[in-house]
């Protein structure tokens, strides 16, 4: 059997970036899945100096063992003015110190959502022209819009959307 992982790019308690990371997860037939939480891996600051006076964080090595032992990653990225979490990229600039290949050519549905009408698609084109240089291989991309009045009680409730999230997840589980 197949193991993906799924996350959101956020550290909030309350996220909705994982709720939809978490429900995109459960559309995925026939795999292992585990839940990653940013909060898990706290890592500092990322500078040069401090790479060279203390190396890497082990929390940084611990997500990076999590990507290259999964078959595919489900990745949500919240939306902080027009770009990446400071957590997500933090955690993001030491991975790429890791490894450059930081997503290690895994099958990738890459999406965002945010309270507003576009969804999160600034952060998301950013992320779609970013990480194939880090060796993402993004095999579907999502964003839902107007989080509140499209997701309840755990799910998308709004089915044209669910039915475009459902056509990425076919491409993702095709791809792993």
């Amino acid at each position: 059997m197949k193991n993906i992982i799924a996350f959101a790019g956020s550290n909030s308690a309350d996220s909705i970036n994982k709720a939809l990371a978490v429900y995109t997860s459960t559309l995925v037939n026939n795999v292992n899945t585990s839940i990653l939480d940013l909060n898990d891996f706290e890592t500092p600051i990322y500078s040069k100096q401090l790479e060279e006076k203390d190396g890497m964080p082990p929390k940084a090595e611990q997500f990076m063992k999590h990507i290259k032992n999964t078959d595919g990653i489900i990745l949500s990225l919240a939306e902080y003015n027009g770009a990446y979490t400071s957590v997500f990229k933090n955690l993001f600039d030491w991975m790429s110190r890791i490894e450059a290949k930081t997503f290690a050519g895994k099958p990738m549905l890459l999406m965002a959502t945010s309270p507003g009408a576009r969804g999160g698609q600034s952060v998301l084109g950013m992320a779609a022209d970013r990480f194939p240089r880090h060796d993402a291989n993004i095999v579907g991309k999502f964003s839902l819009p107007s989080f509140d009045a499209n997701f309840s009680e755990g799910k998308i409730t709004n089915s044209e959307l669910n039915d475009q999230l459902k056509e990425e997840v076919k491409q993702f589980q095709e791809s792993l």
